[in-house]
């Protein structure tokens, strides 16, 4: 009995690399990682910052009213751009208007 245990532990040994030469083989081929993950963050980060945008919108222009009620509110400025930026005192200069709507200005 245990001649025939010692067979089978011998065996299974020898040929324990077989499976693993197969599975090296075989492991390359398998499909890639999905993307839907790293796509799913990233849409998800995208309308975070559409819906953070159109609260911090909505603060200012009721910041505005509160300040000068019954007026227009200008065009925000950018948050995060020190640079010149192609509106002035709210309006949009006509060099950058349509136009039609350059005419009536």
């Amino acid at each position: 009995m245990s001649s025939r245990f010692w067979r089978w532990y011998a065996d299974r040994q020898f040929h324990k690399w077989e499976k693993t030469v197969l599975w090296d083989m075989v492991e390359p081929y398998r499909p890639p990682r999905s993307f839907a993950p790293l796509v799913g963050t990233y849409v998800a980060a995208f309308y975070t910052g559409v819906i953070g945008a159109a609260v911090t919108e909505q603060l200012y222009k009721q910041k505005y009213w509160e300040d000068h009620p019954g007026e227009a509110v200008p065009i925000m400025p950018p948050k995060f751009y020190w640079g010149p930026w192609r509106v002035m005192n709210g309006e949009v200069p006509r060099f950058i208007q349509p136009p039609e709507e350059a005419k009536t200005a």
